[in-house]
């Protein structure tokens, strides 16, 4: 075999894996046991031919609706995950690591990642860009009686999600924004 053929074929080989190490459409878990413990839950799964639907029913005519249908006709998928829980620890870290160590292949890109121990709140938001265009978004956000995963894949303007979440209905992404009074604290207002 000639090293031509021999690359070919380890090329043949190593692609299906490349290709799946892009892929920003995150494999969820079930979660069931974590459904069954909620007080509360969300378990939204939106794939291309429902958003395209969704799209054809958003009115042309206002603005705020009209960035909210340009939005979604970009976007392939959406996934929300999330469960509320009456006491405190009511789901293992275990559960959401499955989700975290999928944002550490090739292609994502933490944005930002805050941690208050002493409140037990996590926040890890990651996008998958391809030159100019994001083609995934993640949001893991836990805290002792909270959990909510949303995964986005398809052409996404960040600016654009919170149009996006009052047209759809969906439950408010929550991100830290640092009080620049005070650089150790973090408060969770919804975008």
């Amino acid at each position: 075999m000639n090293k031509f053929s021999r690359t070919l074929a380890f090329a043949a080989v190593l692609l299906p894996t490349i290709a799946a190490a892009q892929n920003p459409h995150l494999d969820l878990p079930d979660f069931r046991s974590l459904a069954r413990n909620a007080s509360d839950s969300v378990n939204i799964s939106l794939g291309p031919w429902l958003l395209h639907f969704a799209g054809s029913l958003v009115s042309d005519k206002d603005p705020d609706k009209a960035g909210a249908k340009q939005l979604l006709a970009g976007i392939d998928s959406i996934q929300v995950r999330s469960y509320e829980f009456s006491s405190d620890s009511a789901y293992s870290a275990a559960d959401l690591d499955t989700v975290r160590r999928q944002l550490e292949a090739p292609g994502w890109t933490a944005l930002l990642q805050s941690r208050d121990q002493q409140k037990g709140e996590r926040v890890d938001i990651y996008v998958m860009r391809d030159a100019d265009r994001t083609k995934g978004f993640a949001l893991i956000a836990s805290e002792p009686r909270q959990v909510t995963i949303v995964n986005i894949t398809g052409s996404i303007d960040l600016a654009s999600l919170p149009a996006l979440e009052r047209q759809l209905h969906l439950p408010a992404m929550q991100l830290p924004v640092h009080d620049t009074t005070n650089p150790h604290s973090a408060t969770m207002p919804s975008l």
